[in-house]
């Protein structure tokens, strides 16, 4: 399973998620952008989609799915994601450690 079972938007370049801002071999992670339901591989790739109203994902809904990994294709959590230390809890690809330097675009701080 890859991330061609879901539907990702944006500049994807390959069937793990990676785009063209973004497409390091860890860069395997998609987030679906809670203001409009869509798996995107990067925020760049959501402000050029142009969804004109970002919003991050509230703290209380962070038990919903909303990470892909491109390596295995299962949807995390909120929360399994931000505690998974960079790995997949499902098949164990690595996943990149600086993406947690821009949560704050998509997850509520709590």
């Amino acid at each position: 399973m890859n991330c061609q079972e879901h539907h990702v938007a944006g500049s994807v370049i390959d069937n793990e998620t990676r785009c063209t801002h973004y497409h390091s071999i860890l860069d395997i992670i998609a987030i679906k952008f809670y203001c409009c339901n869509t798996y995107f591989p990067c925020f760049q790739c959501h402000e050029e989609a142009g969804c004109g109203s970002p919003e991050v994902w509230p703290a209380e809904k962070f038990d919903e799915k909303a990470i892909l990994c491109g390596c295995c294709g299962n949807e995390l959590t909120v929360n399994e994601y931000q505690n998974c230390n960079s790995v997949c809890p499902y098949c164990t690809a690595k996943f990149n450690p600086g993406c947690s330097l821009h949560k704050r675009l998509y997850f509520e701080d709590h």
